[in-house]
């Protein structure tokens, strides 16, 4: 009965050196577990990170160089024999590949070997394995396909306890690929992955997970329902790029039972002793894998029979016997159906529902990883307004750094409203944060004075300068106070461009950018924003009496649902079949259409082969 561990941490990106360490930690932690563990495995890419891009060519080794780098760590670790399963980028044969690693570290030979380890074969320290990716994604957030090479097979291969076949994240998105493990006689699939979390949903007991995390069990589930194995499956956690790796790993028995599950973004070890004799229970319950042995050879055979080009055979049109008894329609009257029915026309729910401590608990985690492991800031600033965006940034903020590293801002203009000022007050006195104002009154009128006669810019303009004389104020003081500035923006305010070009959205990171305005508001009411904030009409407060509803000349309650149907693609007269007016839709379709500058970087002129962004391909926080 081996002992299995999975491990699933947060690497450093892109740095080799400091994730071997990490792992010969991990090592080291579970050498003081008794009884001993037989098998540590850890996720894909563990050894530099997932969204390296162009960095590939920096973090992939040799299968080799792994295993004589995790040889090291496990000498220095003082752990018993063990074996690994680590995910990597690796170099072979002039190729790139995504990679996971099967190696026994340190002499397990009968002398030496804990009591899950029975058998001698394969005692001796070695590569096992090696798994290189088969399915790469290259859609959504990910373009795999653009860096690695794709592997060409699935393998199950004999360790000293058992067989065991390993398939790397999109790998087991293909019901195929856990079949032939299972035909080639894996006991266990190991899954190792760097999945972000993306939406959120239920599990079968109505717990509110990330919606990736959600399909990911029901996958894992489907495997091990159908060929009776052992699945463990090793996820990543940590942000990278904002995109947040959730963790949740989980060990799913023969009979499709979650035995184990961790917790989510935070790092951890889950051990759990496998029975190998719940394979056999298992498959004589349910012996699919054993009709699997006996039809599919003739399924593929007959497949391969398939009759292509210009003499292709039609297909013939099935037979069907007909009624023999004639008509029958009931005297009765048809009673009402109680079976549920769903589908267009049917009321949906709020598609924009969101589980608050879910989102608080993922956004603190975001805010954790950005700040402080990826850009090495112990503080953070955040401009204050005394709107809700500000606010719900500073409760986070202080969750995520605590209330001593959080600074927060004000920056009236002669104008701004006296309410603005007192309610970021409220804030400041309730998170109890270091606080500064500094009036841009100054500064700003300083500088139309120079541009214009007696400063009498209009509107816009002066709206413009004091949003930006409000970055130059947050980014100086950034610089003074060793304080990484927290953006403020929403989705949809970044979805309608508005905002200052170069101001409001100007900080690196941003904790609620994917957040629309009501999703905002339900999270800012779960943690604790005063509500005399939350009730007040939302304003940027750049022209006396200004709101944005009144800017937008629509509700964000319609705004942000019909930007959510416009985003996912839906035509306009389907969303006016929702209860909007085609008014309404195409006043937000006119704003989100024409701002998409505002959301882009500078277009460059592509001149050469090593264009930044192009063929120089490293992420921002590489």
């Amino acid at each position: 009965m081996p002992r299995l561990a999975v491990a699933q941490i947060r690497p450093s990106k892109g740095d080799y050196a400091a994730n071997l360490q990490k792992i010969g930690g991990v090592l080291a932690e579970i050498a003081k577990l008794d009884p001993p563990v037989d098998l540590v495995i850890l996720p894909e890419t563990a050894t530099s990170g997932y969204f390296v891009e162009g960095g590939v060519r920096d973090v992939a080794v040799t299968a080799g160089t792994l295993f004589r780098d995790l040889t090291i760590e496990h000498e220095a670790a003082g752990a018993p024999p063990i074996d690994v399963a680590v995910g990597f980028y690796e170099v072979f044969q002039n190729h790139f590949y995504n990679s996971c690693l099967y190696a026994s570290l340190g002499d397990a030979s009968p002398g030496n070997a804990s009591s899950g380890n029975a058998s001698p074969p394969n005692a001796s320290p070695r590569i096992l394995h090696v798994h290189r990716k088969v399915f790469l994604p290259t859609y959504g957030v990910f373009d795999e396909e653009r860096f690695v090479d794709r592997g060409r097979d699935i393998q199950a291969f004999d360790t000293r306890y058992g067989r065991v076949a390993i398939l790397i994240c999109e790998d087991a998105w293909h019901s195929i690929t856990g079949t032939i493990a299972a035909l080639q006689g894996a006991q266990l699939v190991i899954v190792p992955s760097a999945s972000p979390a993306r939406g959120t949903g239920r599990d079968e007991e109505g717990t509110r997970l990330p919606a990736s995390v959600v399909r990911w069990e029901r996958i894992l589930k489907g495997i091990t329902d159908e060929h009776g194995v052992w699945v463990a499956f090793a996820s990543l956690v940590g942000s990278e790029g904002g995109k947040g790796f959730p963790g949740g790993s989980v060990i799913v028995s023969p009979g499709g039972e979650i035995v184990l599950r961790g917790p989510l973004f935070e790092e951890a070890v889950l051990t759990y002793d496998l029975d190998f004799d719940e394979i056999t229970r298992a498959r004589a319950e349910s012996p699919l894998l054993a009709d699997l042995e006996v039809n599919l050879p003739h399924l593929i055979k007959n497949l391969a029979k398939r009759e292509t080009g210009s003499g292709k055979r039609r297909a013939t049109r099935p037979q069907f016997d007909p009624a023999t008894d004639g008509v029958n329609v009931s005297r009765f009257p048809l009673p009402v159906s109680r079976i549920h029915v769903v589908g267009k026309g049917v009321e949906e729910g709020d598609p924009l529902a969101i589980d608050p401590d879910l989102a608080r608990r993922w956004l603190v985690s975001f805010l954790k990883d950005e700040v402080v492991r990826r850009r090495g800031f112990t503080k953070g600033i955040v401009g204050l307004s005394g709107g809700v965006d500000s606010s719900l940034t500073a409760f986070l903020a202080v969750e995520a750094l605590g209330k001593e590293n959080v600074i927060g801002v004000r920056m009236p203009y002669k104008t701004s409203s006296p309410e603005s000022l007192q309610h970021a007050q409220l804030v400041i006195d309730q998170l109890g944060i270091e606080s500064l104002t500094i009036d841009i009154t100054a500064a700003v009128d300083g500088y139309l004075s120079q541009v214009e006669k007696n400063g009498a810019a209009d509107p816009t303009r002066r709206g413009n300068v004091m949003a930006r004389e409000r970055m130059i104020v947050l980014f100086d003081l950034s610089a003074k106070y060793k304080a990484l500035p927290i953006g403020t923006s929403n989705k949809s305010e970044r979805l309608l461009g508005y905002f200052t070009w170069h101001a409001d959205d100007t900080p690196p990171v941003n904790p609620l950018g994917d957040l629309f305005k009501t999703q905002e508001r339900a999270l800012a009411r779960h943690v604790g924003v005063p509500d005399v904030i939350l009730q007040k009409p939302p304003t940027p407060d750049l022209v006396p009496g200004q709101t944005t509803e009144g800017d937008y000349g629509i509700s964000y309650d319609k705004v942000d649902r019909i930007l959510y149907y416009l985003i996912r693609g839906m035509k306009p007269e389907e969303i006016v079949s929702r209860g909007f007016t085609r008014e309404e839709v195409d006043k937000v379709e006119r704003r989100l259409e024409s701002t998409h500058w505002k959301r882009r970087l500078p277009t460059v002129a592509v001149m050469s082969q090593t264009a930044i962004g192009e063929f120089y391909l490293r992420p921002v926080d590489y």
